[in-house]
């Protein structure tokens, strides 16, 4: 078992939601990073300054814990050269023929099926279904109760919305916004916001080709896997 200091960027909901599972787990944080605290701590956790962080360790692992899409994207990018370590919730359910990546966490009682691919910082929220052979690109939020059907695909950095349903083999593009309770029944382009059953676009993000860059400059290739049994430091090519 690796012995590793494990640090949470974040110290708002979010933040909080992923100190306490990786606790729940058996896991210990050492401490929660924040641009401006408003505590000095959250339970037994100290909340330190952004200004406090020591260049990355080889016994240092982080995660960047914010909700927002684009801002958690810069954030990662700017500690690329650290550890990043990935959370799944004891009581979610994930296929061994899974691959997660860098920083991503999967909450509690989320489905993932078999040979679904999850990217780098990707949250998988409380009780979201993603089943067999989905594509989930970094930077993703899926959030709670959302199903993804067989063979979807989400592209960089979009949000879909709690409780939205894509059925199989639709490809959601980059930067996309789905509104929670959409039903999703054709492919959204890059930068749509789609509403409603069946969903109909309603406007497109003018930035979403600048959210697009930068898409392959995580350098880190070591990634933490923390679940119910084992802290474990695992290669990924």
């Amino acid at each position: 078992m690796e012995n590793k200091k494990l640090l949470i960027f974040g110290a708002s909901g979010h933040g909080k939601v992923i100190a306490e599972l990786a606790a729940n787990n058996g896991s210990r944080i050492a401490a929660m990073i924040d641009d401006a605290p408003k505590t000095a701590s959250f339970g037994l956790i100290p909340i330190i300054h952004t200004i406090s962080i020591l260049k990355p360790q080889h016994d240092v692992a982080l995660i960047v814990a914010i909700g927002n899409n684009s801002i958690r994207k810069k954030i990662s990018l700017k500690f690329s050269e650290y550890n990043f370590f990935t959370v799944v919730h004891k009581n979610a359910i994930v296929s061994p023929s899974v691959s997660l990546g860098l920083g991503t966490v999967v909450m509690l009682q989320a489905i993932i099926n078999a040979d679904a691919k999850i990217g780098n910082h990707v949250i998988i929220n409380t009780g979201a279904l993603i089943e067999h052979d989905c594509i989930i690109e970094d930077f993703v939020h899926i959030s709670p109760n959302v199903t993804l059907s067989g063979n979807v695909s989400v592209g960089q950095g979009s949000h879909i919305g709690s409780g939205a349903i894509i059925i199989p083999g639709v490809k959601i593009g980059k930067w996309c916004t789905i509104g929670a309770g959409t039903v999703v029944i054709s492919d959204i382009p890059d930068g749509a916001t789609a509403i409603g059953n069946p969903a109909k676009i309603i406007k497109f993000n003018s930035d979403f080709k600048t959210l697009s860059t930068n898409e392959k400059v995580l350098k880190t290739k070591k990634v933490i896997q923390i679940n119910s049994e084992y802290l474990k430091l695992n290669s990924y090519q």
